[in-house]
């Protein structure tokens, strides 16, 4: 046992020292520019129609279409998606292919960088109350409930943020800028569909996405924290979903066979778990790896029109290398949803309609 032990941190060394390290800096804004983003950024920068109001209203969130985005959700603003990348240096490419995937299906691009120094990701190493810390300010800002995708160790802080975020393992929480990257000298926010007070703590978060979170990533000293708590998710987020793949040797449990790779709610959190197609040691990096899907026409007809499984199985008829799509077309369909019910819940909100908030 201590053999096997030993022998994966060694493999660990290996990979993280070929690879180097994930960390990537956060830039501020520009001296210049921080208050204007501070006073510009989230509600004050946008207005719809009445007209399109109405549109949005009348979408259904579990059936929204290519239509739907492109014409009644075009130009209407979007929660924040912030995507965390795993500890090697090579992944992080792959989780700004990611965001680039989602922006060419539809999504704003400016819901997906941060208003600083633009990153579209974010390291697995930085602090998990960083990370509940900008889940508060953008909701603040937006009042949309963000979005957390996490890849391989970033699966580790997403679960991290949401323990902290439901009073698990800290009493206070601090609001994070992502425009000067440093928190605020404050623990509470207005709420902006009620205009009442509320502490960082027991903000919801409204989906999060966890990517080959497990496996022999576990024997990290970072992460050692979660050995016996990352499949554990509390109320502190809507709806989380888990993805795993069969021999996944860095990122799942057991080789990423069987249910020690599933998530459980503690409460009432919507919990899902997919088992993607086994793959190998290198799905583990490169299954978000898919704005190539943008130029081929049978695959994004096949995303859009995804219906979820626990086994989703991509068509043999489409060409080409279709290592991903799964996970994709998943993580599509549920932004889409989470993207319609937050803007659906602003817009009531907006018109005085307290219901549900």
């Amino acid at each position: 046992m201590k053999t096997a032990i030993f022998s994966t941190m060694a493999a660990l060394a290996v990979v993280l020292t070929l690879g180097g390290c994930g960390k990537i800096d956060l830039v501020p804004a520009e001296t210049g520019r921080v208050a204007q983003l501070d006073s510009s950024h989230g509600l004050r920068s946008w207005s719809l129609s009445g007209a399109q109001e109405s549109r949005i209203l009348a979408l259904n969130p579990e059936r929204v279409t290519d239509a739907d985005v492109r014409h009644t959700l075009a130009g209407a603003p979007a929660p924040h998606i912030i995507t965390i990348h795993g500890g090697i240096a090579t992944v992080i490419k792959r989780l700004e292919s990611f965001s680039r995937f989602l922006n060419g299906l539809g999504y704003p691009e400016q819901a997906m960088r941060h208003p600083g120094g633009g990153n579209r990701t974010i390291s697995c190493y930085e602090d998990a109350e960083m990370i509940a810390g900008i889940v508060a300010w953008y909701y603040e800002r937006e009042g949309m409930r963000p979005m957390i995708i996490g890849h391989s160790q970033g699966s580790f802080q997403a679960v991290k943020a949401l323990q902290l975020l439901a009073g698990q393992t800290a009493d206070h929480l601090s609001v994070w800028s992502p425009i000067r990257w440093r928190p605020e000298d404050r623990t509470e926010i207005t709420d902006p569909l009620t205009g009442k007070k509320h502490p960082v703590v027991g903000l919801k978060v409204s989906y999060i996405a966890a990517l080959g979170g497990g496996g022999a990533t576990r024997v990290l000293p970072n992460q050692w924290d979660m050995m016996f708590s990352l499949r554990s998710v509390p109320d502190s987020v809507g709806e989380f979903t888990g993805f795993y793949v069969g021999l996944d040797v860095l990122g799942g449990d057991m080789l990423g066979w069987g249910s020690m790779n599933h998530y459980r709610a503690t409460g009432s959190a919507r919990v899902r778990n997919v088992k993607l197609p086994t793959g190998g040691f290198l799905t583990h990096g490169h299954t978000p790896d898919l704005d190539r899907m943008l130029s081929n026409p049978p695959a994004l007809a096949w995303i859009n029109n995804y219906a979820p499984s626990l086994q989703p199985v991509a068509p043999k008829e489409i060409p080409g290398k279709m290592e991903g799509i799964e996970f994709g077309a998943d993580v599509w369909k549920s932004v889409k949803r989470h993207w319609v019910i937050e803007l659906q819940r602003l817009i009531r909100a907006r018109h005085g309609n307290r219901h549900g908030v």
